[in-house]
C-alpha cells in the first residue's frame, strides 16, 4: 500500500446505482450531512458529494450532463477510439502490401 503523509491509500471500490441512489436518499434526509453520511458508510466526502451533484443534475435541479448522456459520451469514445484504432491498422497494411507489390 502506498502511504501519502501518514495516510494509506484506499483500494478502489465500485458501488451499484442503487447504492448510490440510496446513499443521495440518506443525505438529503433533513438531519443529514454529507459527512455524516459518509463516515456512517465509510465512504468518502468527494465520492457521497458527486453523487448528489449527479443525482441533481440528473432530476434537473442543477445543469451538466446527464447520467445517460455521460454513459453515451463514454460508449462513443470507445466507439470511436476502435474505429481509430481500424483505421490505422488498415493504413499500415495497405502502405505494407503498396510496397510489395513494387
Amino acid at each position: 500500500m502506498m502511504e501519502t503523509m501518514g495516510r494509506t491509500k484506499r483500494p478502489r471500490r465500485s458501488f451499484t446505482k442503487e447504492f448510490k441512489a440510496e446513499v443521495v436518499e440518506l443525505v438529503r434526509q433533513p438531519a443529514a450531512t454529507v459527512a455524516s453520511v459518509a463516515r456512517d458508510l465509510d465512504l468518502t466526502e468527494t465520492a457521497v458529494r458527486a453523487w448528489v451533484k449527479q443525482a441533481d443534475i440528473d432530476d434537473g435541479q442543477r445543469e451538466g450532463l446527464t447520467s445517460a448522456q455521460l454513459d453515451e459520451l463514454a460508449q462513443l469514445r470507445k466507439e470511436n477510439r476502435v474505429l481509430r484504432e481500424e483505421r490505422d491498422i488498415l493504413k499500415r497494411a495497405t502502405a505494407f502490401f503498396a510496397r510489395e507489390t513494387r
